[in-house]
Parts: structure tokens; sequence; C-alpha cells
């Protein structure tokens, strides 16, 4: 069960009038999730974006620690990728030798996956936490509806998240 039932409606007008290309609006997303999200239990927020010519995924826009890229496609990243659904990761040990340590205090995670116009899966948004079952639904529901509205991600089917 969550620790933490985060607000997210102060989030959705920071980000109301976001505008760019793509990689401006992820990159003013993750400093706002950054700057409203850093004391409710989170460790981390990043964009991570499919390589086109590697089966591996390339760090984007990312907030507030160093973090792995390239990744491989066997972790929670590139499972939500590959499988076009959302994760919510309770004890990243759950993952076993799925799960790529970038910070070994992560202990929980979020992924969401990105969709563009073609309904084609191109990236995600992945949190961390440094506590155990820091995300739930309502992060899930809130976080993609943040995606869609800022067209980051165009809307796609809305599958249940697969939960570690």
């Amino acid at each position: 069960m969550p620790t933490h039932e985060r607000e997210y409606e102060p989030i959705f007008l920071a980000l109301n009038h976001v505008a760019g290309d793509r990689q401006r609006r992820m990159r003013e997303a993750a400093d706002t999730l950054w700057r409203f999200l850093k004391d409710h239990a989170v460790s981390w927020v990043g964009f991570y974006t499919k390589a086109d010519d590697a089966d591996e995924m390339i760090l984007g826009p990312a907030r507030d620690k160093p973090a792995c890229s390239p990744i491989g496609l066997h972790g929670a990243c590139g499972q939500a990728l590959l499988k076009k659904r959302p994760l919510i990761v309770n004890d990243v040990r759950n993952l076993g030798m799925n799960y790529v340590a970038c910070d070994p205090r992560d202990l929980a995670e979020l992924v969401i996956p990105l969709f563009d116009e073609t309904g084609r899966c191109y990236g995600v948004l992945d949190l961390d936490s440094f506590e155990r079952s820091a995300f739930s639904e309502h992060d899930l529901i809130n976080l993609r509806r943040l995606m869609e509205s800022t067209g980051i991600s165009w809307p796609a089917p809305h599958l249940p998240p697969l939960v570690y």
C-alpha cells in the first residue's frame, strides 16, 4: 500500500501552457514534476526513449541525479515499452535480474509508456523512490493524464499496470 497520496492539480496548472517540441515539453515536465514531487518520496524523475538503431533506451530529460544510459530493454523501462503497459514496482527486488540499478538506494519505481500519434510506443516516463510501495494507481492515472494533456503522449488504450 503506497504511503503517499500526491496532489497533482498544482502540477497540471503549472504545465497548463507548456509548448514547443516534444523534447522541450519533456524537459518542462521533468523539471515541474521534480519541483512538486521531490519532497513526496520521489527520488528521481526522467524520460527514456527507444534508440532508433538498437535494442536499448536513451536517457532524455531527467531530474535530479545521474542515471544510466543507454539501458537495455530487459529492465522495467524496457518491459513497459515492449508490453505497452505501465509498471508499478513496489519493491525493485521483485524484478530480479530484470532490474537496472542506476541508484542502489532506489526501492520502488513507476514506469509509464509514451505513445506517438501513430500509436507507436516511443519511450517511457520513469519515477523512482527510496521507499518501498511508494507509487499507486492514483499516481499512474494522474501522470498518464498529465503526459496526454501536455502532448508528450497521445492517448492509447489504458491497459492495467503490471505490478511487482
